[in-house]
């Protein structure tokens, strides 16, 4: 795999027919939403919840994440789009900022826990290992745009960036840390820490509220504490807040809210306890 990576041009494009393309990124998005939706329905017969639900908020967690995630990578690089408006609309070519999806969807399960009279971080854990591991999956559609890797290097796992790919300054590097990889693998070994504590409370009956909170707040904190690291070796254009660039500063965000949540939450873990 590793002479692979390191040899290997990548295409956008999987086939052509007529003006309608087929791509490699629309095609990793499609394969983790259907994996992440197959294990959230597996999951939801041990938490008790409707499959009709689970499909019913699984469609509205694609549609809202997407748009989510443009809208927040629209606000990040608003100049260019501002310059650009129609390529606002071009999501085909990438350009979609996780952190905006998370969002989205913790307001879209605000919504159906309210509307369905579900706790609401029972409805959070459900779907956290399908996120991960969607995530996991997606990632690769970067490798095939060409986008979103990280520094120069010359370890034998570099991949080979096109030269009108590469940022300002890096021009005379041909191969760069697959930072897609790297955030792939961290994101398995999330989704196999979240699946293996969400068997363990459904085997020892351990559904309780903390439960719950743990699984959502761990997959925030493990998601931001990966996606920081790998921040400092990405050279793609981001603002920058506190001499973070944006992912980071907000990752801490994530951080901090989890931990605020875990620490207003220990008299729940007292009573499972």
């Amino acid at each position: 795999m590793i002479n692979w990576l390191h040899s290997f041009a990548p295409s956008e494009i999987i086939f052509s027919i007529g003006f309608l393309q087929i791509r490699w990124y629309g095609l990793m998005l499609v394969c983790g939403m259907i994996i992440a939706l197959f294990l959230s329905l597996k999951i939801s017969k041990y938490y008790q919840i409707k499959k009709e639900l689970i499909w019913d908020i699984s469609f509205w967690l694609i549609i809202n994440g997407l748009i989510g995630a443009r809208i927040y990578e629209v606000f990040l690089e608003w100049p260019y789009y501002l310059s650009q408006p129609i390529n606002i609309f071009k999501i085909w070519e990438g350009g979609l900022a996780i952190h905006g999806g998370i969002i989205a969807g913790l307001i879209t399960i605000w919504y159906f826990s309210k509307k369905e009279k579900i706790y609401f971080w029972k409805l959070s854990a459900l779907f956290a290992p399908g996120l991960a591991l969607a995530q996991a999956v997606g990632r690769f559609g970067n490798y095939f745009n060409q986008e979103l890797f990280g520094r120069p290097t010359s370890l034998p796992w570099g991949i080979p960036i096109d030269p009108e790919k590469r940022p300002l300054g890096f021009e005379n590097y041909s191969f760069f840390h697959p930072t897609f990889l790297y955030e792939s693998i961290g994101l398995i070994i999330i989704f196999l820490a979240l699946i293996i504590i969400t068997i363990y409370i459904i085997k020892r009956q351990k559904i309780k509220q903390f439960s719950f909170i743990l699984l959502s707040t761990l997959y925030m904190i493990l998601y931001s504490l990966l996606r920081f690291s790998l921040e400092f070796i990405k050279i793609d254009k981001t603002p920058s807040f506190f001499f973070l660039r944006w992912p980071q500063f907000i990752s801490l965000l994530f951080i901090l809210f989890s931990f605020i949540l875990l620490i207003k939450n220990y008299h729940v873990i007292k009573k499972t306890n």
